[in-house]
């Protein structure tokens, strides 16, 4: 039986095509999110099926979850993303018992017991500087990609201190400390210990391990140590960490049709 998850984030549009007997993954894809989100969303789920060489007639189930799972007309249900989160998460590392996601407009903190379910969990999605969008801004004043931030972090010598709270006044401020010659590996250095500062004001003392994060912010070099260090816990990526989302809804609609 085949069953689809599809996420739609604020960023990007994710696909996870899933054989449900055992819930082995046959394809995904990837696709940067836009106006036409429902028809950008078709458009990803034909390209994987095609690269799978399934026909759209034998999809049995799909759940769409992310901000605009109810967009997705394909769908069969929507559930939210803190579910299928969990349930992605659970899949693949089974052990996880805090999972942090960063995505481009926000960041949760979930808190999974033996077997997935939730105990409890915590949402920021008011504040862009705790999330992708802080770090795509600072990166494109630095004029570098996203896959180059870890290269520069790792020559910073000095992380510069981001103070303020909002995206607006911090890119302010980075351009204060970049007058004042800070480098930009020790800004970027610094952003990303903002990021990482944020969620663990989020996070409290409510931190059990293992942690793993997920997310399209986990792809960016040098966040998860950043985390980690902020923490005070090891913090590990989990494998594909932009489709775990995606893959927890796949596995709930092989749940919801079984």
């Amino acid at each position: 039986m085949i069953c689809v998850g599809v996420d739609a984030g604020s960023r990007t549009i994710k696909v996870v095509v899933l054989e449900s007997h055992g819930l082995r993954v046959l394809g995904s894809g990837v696709a940067d999110q836009g106006v036409e989100q429902n028809a950008i969303a078709r458009r990803l789920l034909q390209a994987v099926l095609d690269e799978c060489g399934i026909l759209q007639q034998d999809v049995r189930a799909i759940v769409a979850t992310g901000y605009g799972r109810k967009l997705i007309t394909e769908a069969d249900a929507s559930i939210t993303e803190i579910s299928c989160q969990a349930a992605g998460v659970s899949h693949c590392l089974p052990q996880a018992r805090t999972v942090i996601d960063i995505g481009g407009q926000d960041s949760k903190l979930l808190h999974l017991a033996a077997g997935g379910s939730i105990t409890d969990f915590s949402m920021n999605d008011r504040c862009a500087a705790g999330t992708g969008r802080f770090l795509e801004v600072v990166a494109a004043r630095m004029g570098v990609r996203l896959a180059g931030l870890g290269d520069m972090v790792s020559r910073s010598s000095q992380p510069a201190v981001i103070s303020s709270m909002c995206v607006v006044f911090a890119e302010s401020e980075i351009i204060g400390l970049l007058a004042q010659g800070a480098t930009p590996e020790d800004i970027i250095a610094g952003v990303q210990a903002s990021i990482a500062a944020r969620v663990a004001a989020m996070a409290g003392r409510r931190v059990a391990p293992p942690v793993v994060f997920t997310g399209g912010v986990a792809l960016v070099p040098g966040m998860s140590v950043a985390l980690g260090t902020a923490l005070g816990e090891p913090v590990a990526v989990a494998p594909d960490p932009q489709l775990t989302c995606a893959l927890g809804a796949a596995i709930l609609a092989a749940r919801k049709s079984s």
